[in-house]
């Protein structure tokens, strides 16, 4: 096992057993196994159906192979090469209506993935870029790191559902109403810092994966650049109405969290951006000067 899939596997062993610990706080041992069996069923569910949960939820469409639009068939044969390059399978590609430049990848192993692009990063981004950013979600698809996403995002979901009730049943459990109280506000940060620290990780190492598949580091660092500076001022709405899944997306989609900081489910993006200089050896900075407002996607 890596040193990256035994963190993740701590991780998710300590969220796991907060989950049964809350689960011992309402109903003792008996709850505790109930919390189990609970965990177990959702992340088999999530398992399943995450790919088509995440696209419905983001209003995608998939690109198929009658697609009309140029700029698309050359996204999504861009997209496949890019996989062969990764030694994957080629992935189902979808675009989602959106203004915000952003990208994401979902799907529960390399077999049933796919990967998604907003009409703004289309726009906004040019060929290479776009590449750039794709090779990135392809690292994510290659390293099974979408699994992991969205089972630590069912997980911390249920974590703070479970916190409730312990507050609700207060007077009942075995943590009293004091207890119960703490347990409401604490167990949800506890989780939250697992997602983080899962998230964060996965992201530098995607950088990093995805910047050797292209063979361009520099590319994906102007991408990052463009869609930090971009997805700033626009609203994403389907990610606003969805946000236990923006830590699936490459930059943070929800207006006003950019701090590297302990809940922050993206790392800095100058940091990230300062690890593909350092791979590409590049020592002038990148463009930071106005870009044009469409790119040749149309």
């Amino acid at each position: 096992m890596t040193a990256n899939g035994l963190r993740t596997f701590l991780l998710l062993a300590g969220m796991t057993a907060l989950f049964m610990a809350i689960g011992y706080v309402l109903g003792g041992a008996a709850g505790a196994m109930i919390a189990l069996v609970i965990a177990g069923g959702m992340n088999l569910f999530a398992w399943w159906n995450s790919a088509d949960m995440v696209l419905r939820m983001h209003g995608a469409r998939e690109i198929g192979p009658d697609e009309r639009h140029p700029q698309l068939r050359q996204y999504a044969a861009d997209v496949e090469h890019l996989a062969r390059r990764a030694g994957l399978p080629v992935p189902r590609v979808f675009v989602i209506e959106s203004d915000q430049p952003n990208a994401f990848a979902t799907g529960r192993d390399p077999n049933h993935a796919a990967v998604a692009a907003t009409t703004g990063l289309l726009a906004r981004l040019d060929r290479e870029e776009v590449q750039g950013v794709m090779a990135h979600e392809l690292a994510h698809v290659k390293n099974r790191d979408t699994l992991t996403m969205t089972v630590t995002a069912t997980l911390a979901g249920a974590i703070g559902m479970l916190a409730n009730f312990a507050l609700f049943f207060g007077g009942n459990n075995r943590a009293g109403l004091i207890g119960s109280i703490a347990l409401m506000i604490f167990a949800p940060m506890a989780a939250m810092l697992v997602q983080s620290a899962i998230s964060r990780a996965r992201e530098y190492e995607a950088d990093r994966i995805g910047a050797e598949i292209m063979g361009k580091p520099m590319a994906l660092a102007s991408a990052l650049e463009k869609i930090e500076r971009t997805a700033r001022r626009t609203v994403n709405d389907s990610a606003e109405r969805n946000p236990a899944t923006a830590h699936m997306f490459i930059i943070n989609p929800l207006n006003g969290q950019r701090m590297d900081n302990l809940f922050s489910t993206h790392p800095d993006t100058a940091n990230r951006i300062a690890r593909l200089r350092e791979m590409a050896g590049a020592a002038a900075p990148v463009q930071s000067g106005p870009w044009a407002p469409r790119g040749p996607w149309g």
